[in-house]
């Protein structure tokens, strides 16, 4: 009985046991099942409709940007991935695999025993090469056939739509509009600006995949159309671009400047931006290649780590664009805000008066500070003290009438204390002083030198911002350059209105202020940006870089130069600016930036329609344009050309004209004189002289002896301080008896 006590208790623990055993063994499977399916479901679920889906990004295409007129500068052109699909080979088809990674390899211009591990892969989805052009892809796609048709090969080969940024023009804007990565995203300029807008959402193609990884049916394959990018429409005029790039790089190259130069355009009652060029520039087809072939050759010289950082800080510099992220010392330019501020503070009449010895002491023990005309201008009125640009003048103005409080009242008015805002990436504050107080630290000698544009620093776009709120009725505007967003569907989603930030001077200020600038072109130190007829107003800067931009001492310049057009109801202030000009040759800004600036005036003026208006002194400079007198009777001939005020003079015995010089239709200055020729005679042809140098009294009288008809650019009539730079026909080419020879004047280099 006892053995079966034990036996029946043995039974029955064993029994628990397995019961126990068979409860925790279920639990745990059902708990886990539960977990599962229950707290891991839909981690699950994603896992396997990632193991069953194949998905691939189909790309947006970038938005174009436009210049104003609806021209082309950037946009998105197609090119194609390729593409392997290794899993679609049979297995243990070594053959097929080596055909096609020949053939691709010579295509591609790649490693065949590369593609050819590739090929063992086990993906649907192993890229080869990335932005391949069309040509690359016709040639892929005559292969495909060709082994379809001789290996039987199919399926192992695709490619997918991408596309590449293309910049029409090269280096033409190339600071303005940036440029992109090779993933598509902005990196610099408008592209990076706008980036959001341009960039668009990429899609998706999603294709169901078996068990073993095959692709199901065509009804399975699912398609996300990408939603493209929208355009950006600049203010930037590509015509008034090209014009303005042109005479920027002319002047660089003409006075060796080291460090780039630019030149801004803008409308000065909406604040767009009519061109912005910034030279030493890049292709941004091309943005990691060093442009400056003499930057370039440097950086070859060296090698290792300090190649490295020589080429990443000449990419860098190239990138730059000077006109926004550079601060410099405006120099003399500023001369027009101390005016504008005395004036507007009723501080100065018809009596007043300023006195300049050629040095002036701002505060008993100071050092003197010295005029650039070291024997003085004399007494002189705020409009002389301008036209002359006097140190000692604009001195007197800020120390004894204005004051610390009121200067740099004005000058945060003007905006010189903030950011422009403008639509543009990188744009740097200014540098004025310590910053700190109601006055920013100014000390009295701080005033003294402020008050003609030394010892602070702003950006160009500041300063051209500020004149053209003087040349705009006191109003300051907020520069932009761009006009419109436009989505792929051509809808305007965005349209920029000119907007008025504030009246900072009153508009009579204002207009005198311009007519001190006019008067300054035409009589003053601003005569370089003279043309007859335009009413062009503008002041020059030459100011000293203290210390460069590692901080060093330096005697470098900035020379610059600001205008507007016409004085009587301006339209546009441009400003142009050159970082270290070489001092051999000319660093004033009178010389430098001054024909700069005249030159582009005079081809962009007459494109934005703006019509010549001459004043009684500058008669002489007027071009009139002739008829074409041939089969014209003499009589006829000579009494339209006396209607005009030309002469003529008739070379031949015959009574009706058969030739004429100049050509028709051509244009000729005032009193100038056209000969009429009635049969084959002809004058004898003239030599043209080598005018450069000369003064406007000598060019005058050696056209005359010459039988040339002369037109003037660049000097008002009588001025005795210019000199001929230039001539559009060259020295001692024979041509015919009172051809029209074009000269350019430049003022004395000496004058500020």
């Amino acid at each position: 009985m006892a053995k079966k006590g034990a036996a029946a208790k043995l039974w029955h623990r064993s029994t628990i046991l397995m019961v126990i055993i068979i409860v925790l063994g279920f639990g745990t499977v059902f708990a886990r099942l539960f977990y599962l399916q229950v707290y891991q479901a839909e981690e699950l679920q994603q896992r396997a409709v990632e193991q069953q889906l194949h998905d691939t990004t189909v790309s947006a295409k970038r938005g174009s940007i436009y210049d104003s007129g609806g021209n082309v500068l950037a946009q998105s052109i197609t090119v194609w991935n390729v593409v392997l699909a290794p899993a679609n080979f049979k297995k243990g088809d070594e053959t097929s695999r080596k055909i096609v990674a020949d053939g691709l390899a010579k295509i591609l211009d790649m490693d065949a025993d590369e593609i050819l591990k590739k090929t063992h892969e086990d993906s649907y989805y192993v890229v080869l090469k990335n932005k391949v052009e069309t040509k690359i892809r016709n040639q892929i796609l005559e292969f495909e056939d060709k082994i379809y048709k001789q290996n039987k090969i199919s399926g192992v080969i695709n490619m997918i739509e991408d596309y590449k940024r293309y910049y029409t023009h090269d280096s033409f804007a190339g600071p303005i509009l940036g440029f992109v990565g090779a993933d598509n995203q902005g990196l610099a300029g408008i592209e990076f600006q706008y980036d959001e807008e341009l960039n668009g959402n990429a899609g998706r193609i999603v294709i169901a995949q078996d068990a073993h990884n095959q692709p199901l049916p065509y009804q399975y394959e699912q398609k996300i159309e990408a939603s493209n990018g929208s355009d950006i429409i600049l203010t930037i005029d590509e015509n008034i671009q090209s014009i303005m790039e042109k005479y920027v790089r002319e002047s660089i190259k003409e006075f060796n400047v080291a460090n780039r130069g630019c030149a801004i355009m803008m409308n000065v009652k909406t604040g767009a931006i009519l061109g912005f060029a910034c030279e030493g520039a890049f292709d941004p087809n091309d943005p990691f290649e060093i442009a400056d072939n003499k930057v370039k050759a440097k950086v070859n010289t060296l090698k290792g780590k300090k190649k490295e950082e020589a080429e990443m800080d000449a990419l860098n510099a190239q990138w730059r664009n000077k006109g926004v992220s550079d601060t410099y010392v405006p120099g003399s330019v500023f001369k027009i805000v101390t005016a504008s501020a005395v004036l507007s503070e009723g501080l100065v009449d018809e009596k007043t008066t300023y006195h300049c010895e050629g040095a002036y002491s701002p505060y008993e023990g100071a050092q003197a500070i010295s005029c650039w005309d070291l024997d003085g201008h004399g007494v002189q009125t705020l409009e002389e003290a301008l036209c002359n640009s006097c140190n000692p003048a604009f001195m007197q103005m800020g120390m004894d009438q204005l004051g610390r409080k009121k200067f740099y009242e004005y000058y945060v008015a003007f905006g010189f204390s903030e950011r422009t805002g403008i639509d543009l990436p990188g744009e740097s504050d200014d540098v004025f002083f310590n910053k700190k107080g109601e006055v920013c630290g100014m000390e009295m000698m701080d005033l003294a030198v402020a008050s003609f544009g030394q010892n602070f620093k702003i950006t160009p776009i500041q300063m051209l911002t500020a004149t053209a709120a003087i040349a705009n009725k006191g109003r300051l505007m907020q520069p932009y350059v761009v006009q419109q967003v436009v989505d792929s569907n051509g809808n305007v989603i965005k349209n920029t209105e000119p907007t008025v930030k504030r009246q900072v001077i009153s508009e009579h200020v204002a207009e005198e202020i311009c007519k001190m600038l006019e008067r300054n072109a035409k009589y003053g130190g601003a005569k370089n940006g003279y043309i007859a007829g335009y009413r062009i107003g503008g002041k020059t800067g030459t100011s000293q870089k203290i210390v460069d931009e590692n901080g060093q001492k330096t005697n470098d310049y900035i020379a610059s130069f600001c205008g507007i057009a016409p004085c009587d109801d301006p339209e546009i202030a441009l400003l142009c600016y050159f970082d270290t000009p070489d001092p051999k040759i000319n660093y004033y800004g009178s010389a430098v930036a001054g024909p700069c600036l005249r030159n582009i005036f005079n081809e962009v003026l007459p494109y934005l329609g703006v019509e010549k208006v001459f004043a009684e002194d500058e008669k002489a400079q007027v071009e009139i344009s002739i008829n074409n007198f041939t089969e014209m009777t003499v009589e006829e001939a000579k009494a339209e050309l006396e209607k005009t005020g030309l002469k003529a003079e008739v070379v031949g015995s015959g009574s009706k004209i058969v030739a004429q010089n100049p050509q028709p239709y051509s244009n000729v200055p005032t009193e100038g004189t056209v000969v009429l020729y009635t049969d084959e005679e002809r004058k004898n042809k003239v030599i043209v002289p080598d005018f450069t140098g000369c003064s406007i009294d000598d060019v005058n009288y050696i056209a005359a002896q010459n039988d040339l008809n002369l037109l003037i650019i660049g000097s008002s009539v009588g001025e005795t301080k210019s000199y001929a730079k230039s001539q559009d026909i060259p020295a001692f080419k024979e041509v015919e008896p009172y051809t029209v020879v074009t000269v350019i004047f430049n003022q004395d280099n000496s004058i500020m």
